[in-house]
């Protein structure tokens, strides 16, 4: 699987977080509670939207293992910020980053490709003390949409 290298510059994002793990999966709950909030929000940067979760380094061990997810917009500011909303800085850095076009029913085998071949037969290893994200196109993104499109950011350092 094919992915290409950003170094990304520091983000400032606002939105609601979450804890959760993969079988008690609430994603669906976030998000219904932050998007009708999206079109108050102030210094909006782009028009994506930003699924982001912070994960230990034994994430992919057992499935129980709880994480922060977040949904999230990027701002150029935390001026204005809306009640009720929180905000999150990610400092920059180095990101392998893939391109997956289906629904979230296939997401899991992807995910498992990435993070059980691609990462460790690369040059990279996983940086888990940076968040992962993927970044949801405005028009593009449904996440029952077979044609539905996202780019997935992992956060990575040399080996």
């Amino acid at each position: 699987m094919e992915f290409s290298i950003a170094e990304l510059q520091p983000k400032k994002l606002v939105g609601k977080s979450l804890s959760m793990s993969f079988t008690d999966d609430k994603t669906g709950m976030l998000w219904g509670s932050f998007a009708p909030q999206i079109k108050n929000v102030a210094n909006r940067v782009g028009d994506e939207k930003i699924s982001l979760q912070s994960y230990t380094d034994d994430f992919m061990i057992d499935p129980t293992i709880p994480f922060v997810k977040w949904a999230a917009i990027e701002v150029s500011d935390f001026k204005n910020v809306i009640q009720g909303i929180e905000k999150l800085e990610i400092t920059g850095g180095l990101y392998a980053v893939f391109h997956y076009k289906g629904n979230v029913l296939g997401a899991p085998k992807f995910f498992s490709k990435i993070f059980k071949e691609s990462i460790p037969n690369s040059n990279y290893q996983l940086d888990n003390s940076r968040p992962h994200f993927e970044l949801l196109p405005a028009g593009k993104y449904d996440p029952m949409d077979e044609n539905s499109e996202e780019k997935i950011y992992v956060p990575i350092k040399l080996k």
